[in-house]
C-alpha cells in the first residue's frame, strides 16, 4: 500500500501495464469511498448499533478506540491490500462475546511498590536493609500496600474485646466498624483538604511569580501607565533584526488602545473620549499625548496654582512637575492652544501680532521668567474665552463667525492689557505698522471702522473650518476635555466589565510571553465551534415574550445592564424603548437584536468574539507593512478609503489577504442543511452572520435523496459534509442585494455522520475544513475580546518552545473569564468555583504536577499532532461523554505535553440557575464515572511515575471517588451508631476509659464536618481572588459568600456528584444532559424540583433524617443533648441542605401565590397516568418508569449490589422492632421479627384491596365501596385501641413502627424495581406502582409542608430575595421588579 501510494505521488509507471501506477482498488469514480471507507464505516455503524445507544456493556461492542487500535496493531496486516471482505475485522462478533479492553503491552509495574518500600527503608536509620525487621519500619513498609487506617482498623478488630468484653460482644466487628468509620471518613476528606491546601500555597506562589494581580485596579493602572507603552511594544510589536521598531507609542499603542476601547461598545460617548489615545498623528505636537482620563482636572488645578503663584516661577514649576501628568497636560494644552490659534489666524495684519506674542511666551518659558514677567491673575479670563472658542469650533456653525471674531478681539485685549503689560507698546507698534496708521494714545485700534479692526476683515481668521477632517475634530474634542473636565476621572470607565478588561490586559503586558513575530511569519491557526440548535440571534418575539412571571428577556437585560442600555439608546439616538420600537426601522431592529444577543449565551456573541482574531490580524498586518506616511494617516484611513476595495495591490487588500492566510473560522452547524430546507429562522440568522463576517465558514451535514443508478425508482439517502460561505456582494449597484450561501467543498460520506456522541461527531466531520498549525476549539457559549486577540500570535509561538526541556507542547491551555456571575448568588458561587479551577487549579496541574489535560474549549491544539494521533474529539457513545478530557488523555499518552498560559483569556458563560448547575454537575459526574472505566485512565495509571499517578488520580476520578466514599461513610457511621445504640453497646462504651480517652476517635468525630470541608475547599478560591483582586476583597467576598449560604450550595453539590458518579459506576447509563443557556431568574415549579432531585437528594436526605431521629430516640436516656449535637450537627446540616436547598435557591420560592400554583401543578402531575407518548413532565408514571431505565440495562453485578444495598432497610427494621414496649423489650424471639413482617404484608394487602375495590366498585357500587372503606378504618382503630389498652403500646411505639416500616416498604420497592422483569411476569407490577405513588405523595408532603408554612410569613420571601440577589442589590438593580415582572406595569397601563 505504501509503495503504491509513493508510485502514485511520484507518477511512476507500472512495469506490468506500462501505464501510470493506479490504486489497487481501482481508479473509477468514488472507488476509494466505496471500497475502502464504506466497509470500515459499516463496521463502525454495526458496532454502534450493538451498543444500543450506549446501554450495552462496554465489553460487548467495539467502540472507536477498539477500531482505531486495531490499525495501530500488527493485526491490521491481516486485512491485506486491497482489503479482504472476509477479514476478521469485518466480521461482527456474536452478542455474547466479551472483549478484553484492558490488554496492554506494558507489563504491570510491580517495581513501583518495591521502589517505594526501598525509599522507606533508606530514610529510616542508616539505610541498612536489615532495618526492615524493625517493628516500626516494617509497619511503614506495609503501609505501601495497606494504608495505615486499614492497619489500625485491623489492629482494633483483633483487640476489640478490650472495649466490648463486658457485653457479650468480644471481637465484635460491628463495634469496630461503628467506631472507626469516622477515621476512614477523615482519611478520604483529608485527601481533598490537603490537596486544597497544597494547591492554595503553590498555586498562589506560582501565580505571584507570573506577575498576576500586579495591576488590579484602574488606580494601579494610572500609577504604571507610563511604563505601559514600553511593555506594549516589548510584548506585542515584532522586532526584526534589520528593522527598528516603528514609531513607539504613536504607531502602536495609540492605534491598538483605540481599537480596544472602541470595540468594548459599553462606555458612554464621553467616557469613551476620556479613554482614547489620540488616533491621528499630530506632527506639530512633539510630545507624548496620554489618554485624557489620566490628565482629567489637571488644567483647572494648574490654573488655580498659577493664579496664586505671586510671581514665584521656580516654586510653581516645581509643583507642576511634581505631578508628571499635570506637567504633560499643561505642555499639551499650551502646544494645542498655540497650534489652533496659528491655524485659525491667517490675516496679514494679525499673523505678526500672534507670532510675536507666542515667541515672547516661549522665550520667557525657556528663561523661567514667565510668571514674574507676565501677570497670571487674568489667566482665568483668557481660559474662559478660549473654552468658549473651542465650543464654537466644535459646532463649526457659519452663523457664529461674528462671535468668534469678538472672542479673538477679547482674548487679544486680555493678553495685551492684563497679562503682557510690559510688551503693550511693541504690540501696538506691530498693529500700527500693519495698517499704516497710528495708535490712539495707548489704545488698540479696536473701535474704528470694521475694515481697520483686527480679526474682522474677510480672511483674517479661518472660520468655519472647511474641510472638517477627523483629525481636526479629534484634536478640538480632546483639548475641550482637557480644559473642561474638572472632576477626577477615577471612576472612568464606570462599567465594571470594561474596568476588568482594561486592568487584565494592562497586567498581561508585564507577564512573560514570547516575542510577537510579524503576521506573515506567525503560525497559522483555525477556530472550530460546534453548534447544534442553540440560540443564534434573539428575535424581537423572543425579546418581548414574557415568561410565566411576566418577565421578558429585554426587560431582564435592561435591569441587569442599566448603564449599557442607556449607552445603547444614546448610540442609536433614541430617548426610550418606546421611541426605539416606534421607529419601525429595520436597522434599529437589527441593532436591538444584536445588543441583546451580545449579552446572552448566543452563537452571535461567540462569532463576533472569534472574528476579533481576524480584525486584530488585519491591524497587526497593517502596522507590519505600513510605511511611515501610512502610519501617520492611520488605520481607519486605509480601511475606509474607496479605491482600496478595487486595487489588488492596495495596502488594505494585502492586510486582508495576510489575515485570511493566517486565520480560519469554521462553525460546525450540524443541522444547517435541514434548517435551510425547512425555512427555519435559525438558518436565516446563520446566513446573516456569514454575510456580516465574509470570512466566516459554516460546515454542516447535508442529507440528500438521490436515485440509485441501477434502479429507476429506488431513492437512496446520501450524506455530504459541506462547507459554505456567504455569496460575495455584487459589484453592480443596480442588482438587488440577496443573502445567499455558496458551497466551497462538498465531501460525500459513507452514511450518517453522527454514530456516537453528537458534539464530538459534529467536530470530527468539520475538522477537515480547518487549516494551519494550531486549532482552537471554542464552545458556542464563549466570547472573545479584541485586546486578547492581539496576543494570539504570541501564544502560538509557545508551540516552538520546549517547556519541560524535552517536548514541544501539544496543547496550549488558556484561562477563562466567567462572564455570567454578576446577578444571582448561585451564578456568583459557580463563577468563583469555575474561575478558581481555570486559573489556580489548572496552573498547578500544568506545573509542577504535569497532569493538566484538556478541560474545555479555549485550549489551542497542535493541529497536525492531533490529526495524526486520533483527532481532538473521541466520540464513542457514553464512554466519551466528557469528550474534552479524553483529548488531554490521548495527547499525554501519545507523548504530548500540555501547558497552561495566563496572559491571555477567553470569555465563558456558565449555568446560573440551581437546576442548570445540577444538570451540568450531573453530566460531569457521569463523565467521571465513565472515565473510571476507560482504558485511558488505566493506561495513565500504569505509565505515570508514582507522583504523577497520584496527582492524576486525586485531580480527576479520585476527587469524585473520595466524594462518594465520604458520603457513603456517613451512612456507615450512622448505621454503625444505630447498631451500637440498639444493641446497648454505646451506653457501655461511653463509660469505658479506653474509648473516652481515645484521642484519634475524638479528633475524627470533631472533624467530620461538612462545614469544615466546605471552608477548606474554598481556600484555592480565596487565594486566587486575593492574588488578582486583593486579599481584603477576597476576605470580604468569602464572608459574603457564607452569609449568602455558599456552604449550603456546595454541600448540595456534594450530593449531586455522589449520586450520579455512584450510579454510573454501578449501572452505567451516563447521558448528555442539555442544561440550556438562557437567563434563569424565574421560579421553578415544585414538580420540576421534585423530578430532578427526588432520587439524588430527597430520598437520601429523608433516610439520613430517619436514622438521626432514631439515634436520638434510643440514646437520649444516657447521652446529653450537647453530645448528640456535637456528633450529628454536620449531618443534620447535610440533611437540611439536601432536602430544602432547591426551594431556598428558587426565586419566589416562598411567595404564597407561587406555592398555591405549585401545589395544584404537583397534584395534577402525580395523578396523571402515563403511557406511550406521555412525557415525564406531564405524568408521574412516565417519570417513574424513566427514572429506573438504568436498572434495565445494568449488569448482573449491578442488580445484585442494588438488592444488597436495599437489604439494609430490613436489617434496620430488625433492630427497631425489638425495642418496642409492646414486645417487652427483652424478648429475643425471632417470632417478633416475623410478626413485624406479617403486619407489613397485612398493610400491603389492605392497600391492594382498597385499590382493587376502587377500580371495580367505585363506579357501579359506590355505596358498597364506601362501606368496605369504613369497615377497614374501624377495624384499624379497634386494633390500635386494643394494642394500647392490653400490651400497653405507647406513642413512642407508634412513632417507631412508622419509622421502621416506612423504610422497609421503600426497600421492597427498590428490590421490585431491580427485578422488574420477574415482578411484571408475576403480575405484581401494578401493585408496585401503586405503592410507589403512595411513597411519592408522602415524600412530597414532607417537603412541601415546611415550605408552605414559611411562605405564610412575608419576611421569609424578602430574606430569600435579598440572599439570592445581593450582588444585584449592591449594584442598585431593581430585582424586585424583575421578579415581579411587568405585570404591574401592564395593569397600570390598562387602567389608564
Amino acid at each position: 500500500m505504501a509503495f503504491e501510494l509513493y508510485g502514485m505521488l511520484a507518477g511512476n509507471v507500472s512495469p506490468m501495464t506500462g501505464e501510470n501506477v493506479k490504486p489497487a482498488y481501482g481508479g473509477e469514480e468514488e472507488a476509494f469511498l466505496r471500497k475502502v471507507v464504506t466497509p470500515i464505516y459499516n463496521v463502525i455503524a454495526k458496532e454502534a448499533g450493538r451498543s444500543k445507544k450506549g446501554r450495552s456493556k462496554h465489553s460487548q461492542w467495539r467502540n472507536y478506540d477498539d477500531l482505531n487500535e486495531y490499525f495501530w496493531s500488527a493485526d491490521c496486516f491481516r486485512l491485506g491490500w486491497p482489503m479482504r471482505a472476509d477479514a476478521d475485522f469485518f466480521c461482527v462478533p456474536p452478542e455474547h462475546l466479551v472483549f478484553d479492553k484492558s490488554n496492554d503491552d506494558k507489563p504491570p509495574n510491580n517495581d513501583r511498590w518495591v521502589g517505594k518500600a526501598m525509599i522507606i527503608v533508606a530514610w529510616n536509620g542508616s539505610g541498612d536493609p536489615t532495618v526492615i525487621f524493625n517493628g516500626d519500619v516494617f509497619k511503614k513498609v506495609l503501609s505501601v500496600f495497606i494504608t495505615a487506617a486499614i492497619l489500625k482498623l485491623g489492629q482494633d478488630k483483633t483487640s476489640g474485646g478490650t472495649y466490648t468484653s463486658y457485653n457479650e460482644s468480644r471481637n465484635n466487628i460491628g463495634v469496630v466498624i461503628a467506631l472507626w468509620a469516622p477515621i476512614i471518613l477523615v482519611y478520604f476528606m483529608d485527601t481533598q483538604i490537603w490537596y486544597a491546601i497544597f494547591s492554595t500555597l503553590f498555586g498562589g506562589i506560582y501565580g505571584a511569580f507570573r506577575r498576576l494581580g500586579e495591576i488590579r485596579t484602574l488606580g494601579m493602572l494610572r500609577s504604571r501607565f507610563q511604563s505601559l507603552p514600553g511593555a506594549f511594544n516589548a510584548s506585542l510589536i515584532p522586532e526584526e533584526t534589520n528593522e527598528p521598531r516603528k514609531k513607539g507609542l504613536k504607531a502602536t499603542l495609540s492605534r491598538r488602545f483605540t481599537q480596544i476601547i472602541s470595540n468594548k461598545g459599553k462606555e458612554a460617548a464621553r467616557e469613551m473620549d476620556l479613554l482614547l489615545v489620540p488616533y491621528w498623528a499630530d506632527t506639530q505636537l512633539d510630545l507624548i499625548q496620554w489618554p485624557p482620563f489620566l490628565l482629567a482636572s489637571k488644567i483647572p488645578i494648574a490654573l488655580d496654582m498659577a493664579k496664586d503663584s505671586n510671581g514665584k516661577d521656580r516654586e510653581l514649576k516645581k509643583r507642576i512637575e511634581a505631578d508628571n501628568y499635570m506637567s504633560c497636560a499643561v505642555r499639551e494644552c499650551y502646544a494645542s492652544f498655540k497650534s489652533i490659534i496659528m491655524h485659525l489666524v491667517q490675516g496679514e495684519r494679525e499673523t505678526p501680532v500672534i507670532e510675536y506674542m507666542f515667541n515672547e511666551v516661549d522665550k520667557h518659558i525657556e528663561e523661567g521668567t514667565l510668571i514674574s514677567e507676565f501677570k497670571m491673575s487674568a489667566l482665568p479670563s483668557l481660559y474662559g474665552q478660549f473654552v468658549q472658542l473651542i465650543k464654537y469650533l466644535l459646532e463649526n456653525n457659519p452663523k457664529d463667525r461674528d462671535q468668534v471674531v469678538i472672542l479673538f478681539q477679547d482674548m487679544l485685549e486680555v493678553v495685551t492689557r492684563d497679562i503682557m503689560m510690559e510688551d503693550q507698546d511693541h504690540i501696538f507698534s506691530l498693529v500700527d505698522s500693519s495698517h499704516g496708521g497710528s495708535g490712539h494714545e495707548g489704545m488698540l485700534p479696536l473701535e474704528p471702522e470694521p475694515q481697520h479692526q483686527l480679526f474682522a476683515s474677510e480672511g483674517a481668521i479661518r472660520f468655519p473650518i472647511q474641510p472638517l477632517t477627523a483629525a481636526w475634530t479629534e484634536k478640538i474634542k480632546r483639548l475641550f476635555l482637557l480644559l473642561t473636565t474638572k472632576e477626577s476621572a477615577m471612576d472612568v470607565p464606570s462599567n465594571l466589565e470594561a474596568r476588568r478588561r482594561i486592568s487584565f490586559f494592562s497586567n498581561s503586558l508585564f507577564m512573560d510571553m514570547p516575542m510577537a513575530p510579524k503576521v506573515r511569519n506567525m503560525l497559522s491557526f483555525s477556530v472550530l465551534t460546534p453548534y447544534y440548535t442553540e440560540e443564534v440571534l434573539f428575535s424581537l418575539y423572543d425579546l418581548d415574550s414574557p415568561n410565566e412571571d411576566g418577565v421578558s428577556i429585554l426587560f431582564y437585560l435592561q435591569k441587569i445592564f442599566p448603564d449599557e442600555w442607556n449607552n445603547f439608546l444614546q448610540r442609536v439616538k433614541c430617548s426610550s424603548e418606546e421611541e426605539l420600537k416606534g421607529n419601525e426601522s429595520d436597522e434599529l431592529e437589527e441593532e436591538l437584536r444584536l445588543w441583546a444577543s451580545y449579552r446572552g449565551q448566543t452563537l452571535t456573541r461567540t462569532v463576533r468574539g472569534m472574528m476579533y482574531y481576524r480584525k486584530a490580524l488585519e491591524l497587526q498586518a497593517f502596522l507590519d507593512m505600513a510605511k511611515d506616511e501610512d502610519l501617520m494617516e492611520g488605520y481607519k484611513a486605509i480601511e475606509n478609503s474607496d479605491d482600496n476595495s478595487r486595487g489588488e495591490r492596495s495596502l488594505w487588500t494585502q492586510c486582508q489577504a495576510v489575515a485570511d492566510m493566517k486565520f480560519t473560522y469554521v462553525v460546525s452547524c450540524q443541522q444547517y442543511g435541514i434548517d435551510k430546507r425547512s425555512g427555519s429562522p435559525r438558518a436565516q440568522d446563520i446566513l446573516r452572520l456569514m454575510t456580516r463576517y465574509p470570512s466566516l465558514r459554516v460546515a454542516y451535514i447535508d442529507e440528500v435523496e438521490e436515485p440509485v443508478k441501477d434502479s429507476k425508482k429506488k431513492i437512496n439517502k446520501v450524506y455530504y459534509s459541506c462547507l459554505v460561505k456567504a455569496m460575495p456582494k455584487s459589484s453592480s449597484s443596480s442588482e438587488p442585494e440577496q443573502n445567499l450561501d455558496q458551497v466551497i467543498y462538498k465531501i460525500k460520506l459513507p452514511g450518517p455522520a453522527i454514530l456516537g456522541e453528537g458534539k464530538p461527531e459534529n467536530q470530527n466531520h468539520a475538522i477537515i475544513f480547518t487549516r494551519g498549525e494550531g486549532l482552537q476549539t471554542i464552545d458556542m457559549n464563549q466570547d472573545n475580546y479584541m485586546e486578547e486577540a492581539l496576543k494570539m500570535r504570541n501564544l502560538l509561538q509557545e508551540f516552538l518552545k520546549k517547556h519541560d526541556g524535552v517536548r514541544f507542547p501539544s496543547i496550549l491551555g488558556l484561562r477563562e473569564h466567567i462572564f455570567t456571575g454578576s446577578v444571582s448568588s448561585l451564578a456568583w458561587f459557580m463563577s468563583n468555583q469555575e474561575t478558581s479551577f481555570v486559573t489556580i487549579g489548572q496552573r498547578l496541574l500544568a506545573n509542577p504536577l504535569r497532569v493538566r489535560f484538556h478541560y474545555g474549549h479555549p485550549d489551542v491544539f497542535d493541529r497536525l499532532f492531533h490529526l495524526t494521533r486520533g483527532g481532538v474529539s473521541k466520540a464513542s457513545k457514553v464512554i466519551n461523554l466528557s469528550e474534552d478530557i479524553f483529548a488531554g488523555f490521548n495527547s499525554t499518552l501519545r507523548e504530548g505535553n500540555v501547558t497552561h498560559h495566563e496572559y491571555i483569556q477567553v470569555g465563558k458563560g456558565r449555568d446560573v440557575g440551581l437546576n442548570q448547575i445540577s444538570m451540568f454537575e450531573a453530566k460531569i459526574a457521569n463523565g467521571n464515572g465513565e472515565q473510571t472505566l476507560s482504558r485511558d485512565v488505566y493506561r495513565l495509571g500504569h505509565r505515570f511515575d508514582f507522583f504523577r499517578m497520584l496527582s492524576c488520580y486525586f485531580t480527576t476520578v479520585g476527587f469524585y471517588f473520595s466524594t462518594l466514599i465520604t458520603v457513603l461513610t456517613v451512612y456507615v457511621f450512622l448505621y454503625g451508631r444505630l447498631y451500637l445504640v440498639l444493641s446497648g453497646l454505646e451506653e457501655g462504651l461511653s463509660t469505658q476509659k479506653a474509648i473516652r480517652d481515645n484521642k484519634p476517635l475524638q479528633v475524627a468525630l470533631a472533624s467530620q464536618s461538612f462545614v469544615q470541608i466546605g471552608f477548606l475547599m474554598a481556600l484555592p478560591m480565596l487565594m486566587e481572588i486575593g492574588l488578582e483582586r486583593g486579599f481584603r476583597t477576597a476576605l470580604s467576598e468569602f464572608i459574603l459568600m457564607q452569609l449568602q449560604l455558599a456552604p449550603v450550595f456546595f454541600t448540595f453539590s456534594l450530593g449531586t456528584k455522589t449520586h450520579y458518579f455512584g450510579r454510573t459506576l454501578l449501572h452505567g447509563g451516563a447521558k448528555y444532559r442539555p442544561t440550556g443557556r438562557g437567563f434563569v431568574v424565574f421560579h421553578a415549579k415544585f414538580a420540576d424540583n421534585y423530578r430532578l432531585y427526588s432520587r439524588s437528594h430527597f430520598v437520601k436526605g429523608i433516610e439520613l433524617m430517619i436514622l438521626l431521629v432514631v439515634y436520638q430516640i434510643f440514646g437520649h436516656s444516657y447521652r446529653s443533648a450537647v453530645a448528640y449535637i456535637l456528633i450529628t450537627i454536620s449531618m443534620w446540616f447535610m440533611v437540611g441542605t439536601w432536602l430544602f436547598a432547591p426551594f431556598l435557591f428558587n426565586p419566589s420560592g416562598f411567595e404564597w401565590q407561587k406555592i398555591v400554583d405549585d401545589w395544584t401543578d404537583w397534584n395534577k402531575w402525580i395523578s396523571n397516568r402515563g403511557g406511550i407518548g406521555v412525557p415525564p413532565e406531564k405524568s408521574w408514571e412516565s417519570w417513574w418508569e424513566e427514572e429506573q431505565d438504568h436498572l434495565q440495562y445494568s449488569g448482573i453485578r449491578g442488580i445484585i449490589v442494588e438488592i444488597l444495598l436495599s437489604l439494609r432497610f430490613f436489617i434496620y427494621q430488625y433492630g427497631l422492632v425489638y425495642h418496642l414496649n409492646i414486645t417487652k423489650k427483652g424478648s429475643k424471639s425471632f417470632l417478633v421479627y416475623g410478626i413485624s413482617w406479617l403486619v407489613i404484608f397485612v398493610i400491603l394487602f389492605v392497600m391492594k384491596t382498597v385499590s382493587v375495590g376502587r377500580r371495580k366498585f367505585s363506579a357501579n357500587f359506590q355505596l358498597v365501596f364506601r362501606l368496605i372503606k369504613g369497615m377497614i378504618f374501624l377495624t384499624f382503630v379497634s386494633i390500635l385501641v386494643t394494642l394500647i389498652a392490653l400490651p400497653h403500646m405507647t406513642l413512642q411505639d407508634i412513632v417507631v413502627c412508622i419509622l421502621a416500616f416506612m423504610p422497609t416498604g421503600w426497600g421492597m420497592l427498590q428490590i421490585a424495581q431491580a427485578l422488574k422483569p420477574l415482578v411484571r411476569r408475576a403480575g405484581f407490577w401494578g401493585s408496585v406502582k401503586t405503592l410507589a405513588r403512595g411513597y411519592e405523595i408522602v415524600m412530597g408532603l414532607l417537603l412541601f409542608t415546611p415550605v408552605a408554612f414559611l411562605a405564610w410569613f412575608p419576611f421569609v420571601s424578602e430574606f430569600q430575595t435579598r440572599m439570592l440577589f445581593n450582588q444585584a442589590f449592591s449594584r442598585g438593580l431593581q430585582i424586585s421588579r424583575i421578579l415581579g415582572g411587568q405585570r404591574k406595569e401592564r395593569s397600570s397601563r390598562n387602567k389608564e
